[in-house]
């Protein structure tokens, strides 16, 4: 998995590509709690480069949803298809996170 974060105004994106599981989720979640360390509140994940997501994946997207949510902040999300989009509908993450279509659009919802 990689992860390029770029930030955009007040809002950290974070592009990740490759898979979300079991193995790479830690990185993920350091990555997240490196940033909310640094004082960062509101994330936009674009998955639109991963290709798999595993429970612990979802695991860690909960833990940081939680995270934001203690200190006012917020998790979006954008680029979802495939397996990805699949895996959130089944799990009822489309209904508790927001969801957009792209990055730009995500930005726009600040």
């Amino acid at each position: 998995m990689q992860i390029f974060a770029r930030k955009e105004n007040d809002d950290l994106v974070l592009e990740i590509k490759g898979r979300i599981d079991a193995l790479t989720s830690p990185k993920l979640e350091e990555e997240c709690q490196s940033r909310i360390d640094q004082g960062e509140k509101t994330f936009i994940l674009d998955l639109g480069g991963v290709e798999y997501i595993s429970s612990a994946g979802l695991r860690t997207i909960l833990i940081l949803a939680r995270r934001l949510n203690s200190l006012e902040g917020q998790i979006r999300f954008c680029g979802l298809h495939g397996m990805v989009e699949e895996v959130f509908s089944i799990s009822g993450f489309n209904s508790l996170f927001s969801i957009f279509p792209s990055v730009t659009v995500a930005l726009g919802q600040s």
